[in-house]
């Protein structure tokens, strides 16, 4: 199994809304892309100087499944909102 997380910050502007937002279209993606076996979205509630805004973790089957993932038209539809409002991501990949 796949393991695939990413964690994002938001810009100031409009920062809760965009937050809510971008969790919901993340959230929806299960239903339309089914390579994507799980997919959890939390909202951070630390807001220490070291956290992050929100993360994203989801696993997939295979490598190949998280490419497919990845190359979506719905994932990449959701990735140009998520650009247009955050500052800054990272991402980890690993086998479970």
């Amino acid at each position: 199994m796949i393991v695939h997380i990413v964690m994002f910050k938001f810009k100031e502007d409009k920062k809760i809304e965009n937050i809510k937002r971008v969790k919901n279209l993340l959230e929806e993606l299960p239903l339309k892309i089914d390579v994507l076996n799980i997919m959890e979205v939390g909202i951070d509630f630390n807001q220490s100087e070291r956290a992050f805004d929100l993360s994203l973790y989801s696993t997939f089957d295979s490598e190949e499944a998280l490419k497919t993932y990845a190359v979506h038209p719905a994932h990449l539809a959701v990735v140009e909102v998520i650009k247009l409002v955050t500052v800054e991501s990272k991402v980890v990949d690993y086998v479970k």
